[in-house]
């Protein structure tokens, strides 16, 4: 099965103990209705987003004010931009473009579109994580989240000696993912999708979406980097490494959100057999390849936007995150209830280190000849 042709699809089990997710989505439906919430942004998120908005644009309007006029006055400004796009990327497009957001689709788009305003392109975003990712979670040559030739994500990927290292490479390259996307994914993306129909799907054709990409980046650079070259009185040099650093930053907190979720020892990796199948259904496939971490840490939960409750980011991916607390202790106990697993790693660095273990054990091999022995 080829996956890069425009109609291949992954096929799920739906005879695989579908009254689990039946269950679940009752006794979801029901959380809400007895509380008299609504499963979309509450006034807590409304908050989140004035901050995380403001957490990347007011550290900009001081960089360009020119008020900072030292070295060690700048440096904090560029920093606090990095955890500010990661903050909007984490909590707020995500939301916003699963239009989980809010009842209304223009909110939506336009909160969604907010990653624009941090170097990336919405709708490439949209297919990548909402179409590819969701869909075929840890799906061999569907998952484009674990479809990379740098490192060595699924042992369904084919192993060699370049990986040896990846788990002491991989945090360099984590810090570099926003960069790729500013100046090379994109674009890649852009004529991949493309060629596969999934830009018209999304109602776009090859020639729109990258006019408004090459737009969007053009006025992004000028914003954050040109003008900050012309204003601040530092060498040129002395400001793009300043620029770097920022990217670094949201690169390296994006990728340590998001790969412990799904690239760990405890998660499963698929690949579809000749027919384009897979063996379980598509909610019990997302418990087996989704973990959650941390859910203690509540500092932690608000800041990622909820995203270290993955298991239910994935079967719920159209509730605001806010609800993901009150919602994981039914998702817990119902898949407990029908014997399925429930991944979760009580702390970050549990997690942090699960993720790089497997890291090691895919790089070097460890981990297929285990998989051999046991076979």
């Amino acid at each position: 099965m080829n996956p890069t042709t425009n109609h291949a699809t992954v096929k799920f089990n739906k005879s695989d103990r579908p009254e689990f997710f039946r269950t679940l989505r009752r006794r979801v439906k029901a959380h809400f209705e007895e509380t008299q919430q609504s499963r979309y942004a509450n006034g807590q998120m409304v908050f989140k987003t004035i901050f995380m908005i403001a957490l990347y644009t007011v550290p900009l309007l001081l960089l360009l004010s020119g008020v900072a006029t030292t070295l060690w006055a700048v440096l904090p400004l560029w920093v606090l931009m990095g955890f500010g796009m990661a903050g909007i990327g984490l909590s707020i497009m995500h939301d916003a473009n699963h239009g989980a957001y809010s009842r209304n689709p223009r909110v939506n788009q336009a909160l969604g579109a907010l990653l624009n305003l941090v170097g990336g392109y919405h709708i490439n975003w949209k297919i990548q994580h909402n179409v590819l990712h969701h869909s075929y979670t840890n799906v061999h040559d569907f998952d484009e989240d674990i479809k990379k030739g740098i490192i060595r994500f699924s042992p369904n990927q084919p192993a060699h000696r370049g990986y040896y290292f990846q788990a002491f490479y991989a945090p360099f390259l984590y810090g570099l993912m926003t960069l790729v996307w500013v100046f090379v994914k994109d674009f890649v993306q852009l004529a991949d999708y493309g060629k596969r129909g999934l830009l018209k799907a999304q109602g776009l054709s090859f020639s729109t979406a990258l006019a408004t990409v090459l737009f969007n980046k053009s006025w992004y650079l000028a914003l954050t980097l040109v003008l900050p070259i012309v204003i601040l009185p530092f060498a040129w040099w002395q400001t793009l490494l300043c620029f770097l650093l920022m990217h670094f930053i949201c690169g390296l907190i994006l990728a340590l959100v998001f790969q412990p979720a799904h690239v760990i020892e405890e998660t499963q990796f698929f690949k579809v057999d000749e027919s384009g199948s897979v063996e379980n259904s598509w909610a019990i496939h997302q418990l087996m390849t989704t973990a959650n971490f941390a859910n203690g840490n509540r500092p932690l939960s608000w800041f990622v936007g909820g995203l270290n409750y993955q298991v239910e980011h994935h079967l719920f991916p159209n509730i605001c995150h806010v609800h993901y607390r009150d919602i994981s202790k039914i998702v817990k106990a119902t898949a407990q209830e029908y014997g399925l697993p429930y991944h979760e790693h009580p702390t970050f660095t549990a997690a942090i280190r699960s993720h790089f273990s497997l890291l090691h054990q895919l790089g070097t091999g460890e981990y297929d000849r285990l998989a051999a022995s046991a076979s």
